[in-house]
């Protein structure tokens, strides 16, 4: 479950279509209720992305500045104590603590993961075993569960049916027990709930207890999916395949791999214990460690995202670790009796997901430090033998900065790159969510008659990633409104500097000013407006035309600068005179919707990485072994991000790492 307040508001719909929306959400939410309680505290990775923005702990070192002025990632900053101070600059410090929170987090990620194998088949398990008892008459015994998943859910649809039905039919149900128990409790060592059901409504509650066990395990593999989407949006899996399966309903996964790999070994792990007690003995040691883990971050985020005193985040640990070490221990014991299954199977995934995060980690560093200078593109020419064809050459790169060496081993095997070049680097950031309006971050590459650019596009962890046809059309419109803006800024039209820095221009600098840029429908007069803040709410997505309004934030490099612009572009102010500079920026905008109709290449990175020599056996059999198996048998980035084969161009690159 999502910690993040806003989450809750991307449930929007019309007022007409809201309450049969929300219904049709709270009957869904059915199967979530009646489920296993520690898909509940799938929060691990929401904890840790909250306990990231506030620190500096994670492994991939790709953040940036801008991305602390996102709408979702502003956050309230209480003023620090000295204690929460210290603590956080210890665990930036340390970077052995950086990894070991990693792997905490990673556990409890693949303790829940493990836990979607065990509770389909210990829900069936317990809804058949009411037909045991009727065709043999011996009581059986059955260790129940039930969880709760608020993220594929909104808040309404969760409380409509808790209360107008679950809630309701719980209580009756345990009413009905104790009823049962306080007559029958001389028996009480054989007692399950099939027993206490009367004999005469036995068969229809076997009926509903199969179908809610079948609506109910599809709460933890949803889960699952969940999970594993966040996972690979962070780095820390290696890329499936993601089907969005409402175009409403936000949130709504469903993954091929992971479904079948799931069901394959549910049958396994039902077919080889073929007893519940076993069953059950593993989910309750999963259970346990997903609760534990839980605990430690939140008293994290207690000192680092709360702001309050060390204290009370240990009497917070002890308080609840205590307890649920004591369950955990308790589970531990039956490590022979089932509660081995678990354990297996999250040392396993831990080793897949951090061997991945690892390597990736290695081939951002490679990235960094063998990137090339500005001043090697720049010198690119006729005179070096290299040609400018035409068309849109998009080139995928990790690099928020810099030209990446997979783009000069292009250049070298092929001299002549596209007319109109832009370094695309798709980032996650440490949110649930991006406005579409915050979404992309444009600059420039060199002076304006090289025509280079870099966007970085910024996704959330729950963000749903563009298909390729919309984006590509997008970020045309993007670049466009950039170049619009850049050139009434550069010439004075617009002037959001300060009095300390009123001699920066963007182009005067290649690469240290980004812009955000969105737009908004607008209706007035005014040639522009200078805002010195606009509420995100203001901004909204929309085609960008002459009589629009671009909302613009400046970001700097050097510090947390921010700046919004807003300015209109009308028919009239465009008809007014062909000043040079109104040439210059019509010039470049022709030159941009011709290279657009002339077709855009997909210019992709094919790595291979292999460990140098002198390395550990340990990090040769992570990298040569364990990180390209997974690389061969994952999907590719080109399948991932649905390039059309025909506007492929892939890069071979060996990262020695």
């Amino acid at each position: 479950m999502s910690m993040d307040l806003g989450y809750g508001k991307c449930w929007s719909t019309s007022k007409k279509d809201s309450w049969k929306t929300t219904l049709l959400l709270a009957y869904q939410s059915l199967g979530v209720v009646y489920g296993d309680l520690s898909i509940s505290l799938c929060g691990t990775f929401a904890l840790y992305s909250l306990i990231c923005r506030h620190a500096k702990v994670g492994l991939l070192p790709n953040r940036q500045l801008a991305d602390e002025a996102l709408s979702t990632y502003k956050l309230e900053r209480p003023p620090e104590t000295n204690n929460s101070s210290k603590v956080k600059t210890v665990l930036e410090n340390h970077k052995s603590l950086h990894i070991a929170l990693l792997i905490l987090v990673l556990l409890g990620t693949c303790m829940v993961i493990g836990d979607g194998l065990l509770t389909p088949a210990i829900s069936v398990f317990s809804a058949v075993s009411g037909l045991e008892l009727s065709m043999s008459k011996d009581h059986h015994q059955c260790s129940e569960a039930m969880f709760a998943d608020l993220g594929h859910f909104s808040y309404a649809a969760i409380q409509i049916a808790f209360t107008f039905l679950v809630y309701p039919a719980l209580i009756l149900a345990y009413m009905g027990q104790a009823a049962f128990l306080s007559r029958h409790h001389h028996t009480i060592h054989k007692i399950g709930f099939y027993v206490s059901v009367p004999e005469s409504v036995r068969w229809p509650v076997l009926v509903v207890a199969i179908l809610a066990s079948v609506v109910g395990s599809q709460a933890i593999i949803s889960g699952t999916f969940s999970i594993i989407n966040q996972s690979q949006s962070l780095g820390c899996f290696p890329r499936v395949k993601v089907v969005h399966t409402s175009e409403k309903i936000h949130g709504q996964i469903y993954i091929p791999e992971i479904n079948w790999m799931l069901m394959i070994l549910c049958i396994a792990v039902t077919i080889g214990f073929r007893d519940i007690k076993h069953m059950g003995n593993a989910s309750g040691l999963a259970v346990m460690a997903v609760m534990l883990v839980t605990t430690c971050l939140t008293s994290l985020v207690i000192i680092l995202c709360w702001h309050k005193p060390p204290l009370v985040a240990l009497c917070f640990l002890l308080f609840f670790g205590s307890i649920e070490l004591l369950y955990f221990s308790a589970s531990l014991i039956k490590f022979l009796e089932g509660a081995w299954l678990p354990i297996l199977l999250a040392l396993f995934l831990v080793t897949v997901m951090f061997v991945w995060h690892y390597a990736t980690i290695k081939k951002y560093e490679y990235d960094l430090h063998n990137k090339v200078s500005l001043e090697w593109l720049l010198a690119l020419g006729p005179s070096l033998g290299i040609a400018r064809v035409p068309g849109i050459g998009l080139v995928f790169t990790d690099l928020t900065s810099g030209i990446p060496a997979n783009f000069s081993r292009f250049v070298t095997n092929l001299p002549a790159f596209h007319r109109i070049l832009v370094f695309v680097c798709i980032k996650s950031v440490p949110v649930p969510f991006v406005p579409p309006a915050e979404r992309y971050l444009v600059g420039r590459v060199g002076p304006a008659t090289h025509r280079s650019y870099r966007c970085i596009v910024r996704y959330g962890y729950r963000d749903v990633h563009q298909d390729i046809d919309s984006f590509e059309s997008e970020l045309v419109s993007r670049l466009a409104d950039f170049i619009r803006y850049d050139w009434y800024k550069t010439h004075g039209i617009i002037d959001t500097c300060n009095e300390d820095d009123g001699s920066r221009s963007v182009a005067s600098s290649s690469e240290c000013r980004l812009a955000v840029i969105g737009t908004v429908a607008f209706s007035g007069t005014s040639a522009f407006e200078i805002e010195d803040s606009v509420e995100p709410a203001s901004v909204s997505v929309g085609f960008p035309t002459v009589n629009s309004v671009t909302d613009v934030i400046e970001m700097e490099s050097s510090g947390v600068v921010e700046r919004r612009v807003r300015f209109a572009l009308d028919n009239e102010s465009e008809a007014d005179g062909r000043s040079e500079m109104e040439v210059q920026l019509q010039d470049e905008l022709k030159d941009l919707y011709e290279a657009q109709q002339s077709g855009t290449a997909f210019i992709l990175g094919h790595s291979h990485v292999r460990a140098k020599q002198g390395s550990s056996l340990l990090k040769r059999v992570a990298i040569n072994l364990g990180y390209n198996f997974l690389r061969r048998n994952c999907r590719g980035a080109d399948v991932a991000l649905k390039v059309p084969p025909a506007s492929l161009l892939e890069v071979g690159m060996v990262y020695i790492v």
